[in-house]
């Protein structure tokens, strides 16, 4: 009887732990540009339109309490931003090198600072062009035409050769360019380094080990240290610009085997990060070049060969003080699929809860963003793990930057709506706006519950049922600083409170 009781009782605090989001967790949505994914619809869509898809992915991405968004910007050496390097994107306007009407990244990072939403960048390093048989004209007098030298065709796809110097430095200089004109939150990286293996075909790099094997004597070693340049330098690239920038990958969810590494985890994956992409994860955690990992664990709690609870604990347990957000699969959510564990989106709210057990797992990211606008997963979002907005993470890599209190926060009521304006101070780069009911004595400001929003701006307007309502409330405002800091919580002036 005794332990039933135990029992009981720790299910109980488990079910309580999960019912209480905490306050800060990373909930971002991958918006995939590459084949027209996620955005825009179609390739050469009028530019409104294209805009108002955006905007419409944004809402979705509010309306279920989440706080950041991986937008791809690269995702072929082509670009959704204005390069000075690389072509616009033919996923874009329909033609590659063909300039739209606006720039999607300014545009993305300017609605995402009125909805409080952080942006990482999301770009491809290597990849050229998907389709070798349908390679333009245009690309081949541009891209192909200043840096023939460097690429490489494997299967259908051309790559920048990771063998190759001149490879990395254009990357570099590429990162460098969106770090130092856009106020952007992070770099974002996915899986795709040396290409996923295809059955008898060899990545055509050969002569360049030859010529140069810098003391390697293995050419999977060689490999490697090809990709850990990339990452060094990029790494030092983003932070000599600005230092509260992170730096993200977001790799295969197995880095090895545990057959062929007793440090790998127990799966039997057919491809993994350390064998077959050449990406040493570990290595760049431990070398402190990364800011955080998201780890794509796009399987089901108990599959065969990749079992979700086996990989979470794992990437859990080789953090190296590397912050992770779990990447999820929404795209398997299917009422019609072969696996019952995918027939309905709770698959997707077990592994959120189940990532909240571990201390170095603090948060996620949903692949990708059109699934988002799916009711029953809004639904299970909504009242299962995410019922309230959260902040972000704050990063131990990343030096801190405190921020100074929001000056003279002052609020007033005209009509049917509210106003709430506040000064920005120094360090000052989002806002949290709390609201407590009147009379409220020893105001809760650790609890989401009490978040009534995030934004960049430094003014809200809300809108009343009744015109005497904002005396029901009390409002706070406390800024957060480019570190996702945060500043001690101010009360809006009573004495400014006036019916217009």
């Amino acid at each position: 009887m005794k332990r039933l009781f135990i029992f009981v009782l720790i299910l109980t605090f488990g079910i309580s732990c999960w019912a209480q989001p905490p306050k800060r967790e990373m909930r971002g949505t991958w918006i995939a540009t590459v084949a027209n994914i996620d955005w825009p619809s179609k390739a050469g869509e009028d530019a409104q339109r294209q805009q108002q898809e955006l905007i419409a992915i944004l809402d979705h991405v509010v309306k279920n309490n989440m706080n950041c968004v991986a937008f791809q910007i690269r995702p072929t050496a082509d670009a959704f931003y204005r390069s000075s390097y690389e072509p616009w994107s033919h996923w874009l306007t329909g033609k590659q090198g063909r300039a739209p009407e606006y720039d999607p990244l300014a545009l993305a990072i300017e609605e995402c600072d009125k909805r409080g939403i952080a942006v990482h960048v999301w770009i491809n390093p290597y990849r050229v062009w998907l389709d070798d048989a349908n390679l333009p004209a245009e690309l081949k007098s541009t891209l192909y035409g200043k840096y023939s030298g460097w690429l490489a065709q494997y299967d259908k796809t051309h790559y920048f050769n990771p063998a190759d110097d001149r490879s990395r430095e254009h990357i570099v200089r590429v990162v460098a360019e969106i770090v130092e004109k856009y106020d952007i939150d992070a770099i974002h990286m996915d899986d795709y380094f040396y290409p996923y293996r295809v059955a008898g075909k060899e990545f055509p790099d050969q002569e360049y080990f030859r010529r140069d094997p810098r003391g390697f004597s293995d050419k999977e070693d060689w490999r490697r240290d090809n990709v850990d340049r990339v990452i060094q330098a990029i790494s030092q690239t983003i932070k000599s610009r600005k230092p509260w920038v992170e730096f993200g990958i977001s790799p295969f969810g197995v880095w090895r085997n545990a057959s062929r590494d007793p440090r790998g985890s127990v799966t039997r994956a057919g491809q993994t990060n350390y064998d077959d992409l050449y990406a040493d994860i570990l290595h760049w955690e431990q070398q402190g070049w990364i800011d955080y990992v998201s780890p794509q664990l796009y399987w089901e709690i108990g599959h065969p060969l990749a079992d979700y609870q086996v990989l979470v604990k794992w990437w859990n347990d080789n953090a190296n003080n590397t912050l992770s957000y779990i990447g999820h699969a929404l795209y398997l959510i299917n009422p019609r699929s072969s696996k019952p564990a995918w027939r309905t989106p709770m698959e997707i709210i077990r592994q959120i809860r189940m990532n909240r057990g571990y201390p170095h797992i603090q948060g996620s990211f949903l692949y990708s963003a059109k699934f988002l606008a799916d009711e029953n997963l809004q639904r299970a979002l909504l009242e299962q793990v995410y019922q309230h907005r959260s902040l972000w993470p704050i990063n131990p890599r990343v030096k801190a930057i405190e921020p100074c209190d929001p000056g003279a926060p002052f609020l007033y009521a005209m009509g049917d709506h509210l106003y709430l304006n506040w000064q920005p101070e120094n360090n000052n780069r989002r806002y949290v706006v709390y609201r407590f009911p009147a009379g409220t004595e020893n105001p809760d400001f650790d609890h989401p519950e009490n978040i009534l929003c995030v934004t960049g701006k430094s003014s809200l307007m809300l809108s009343m049922a009744r015109p005497e309502e904002f005396r029901e409330y009390r409002y706070y405002v406390s800024a957060l600083s480019l570190t996702h800091h945060e500043s001690q919580p101010v009360a809006f002036s009573s004495t400014w409170m006036q019916s217009l």
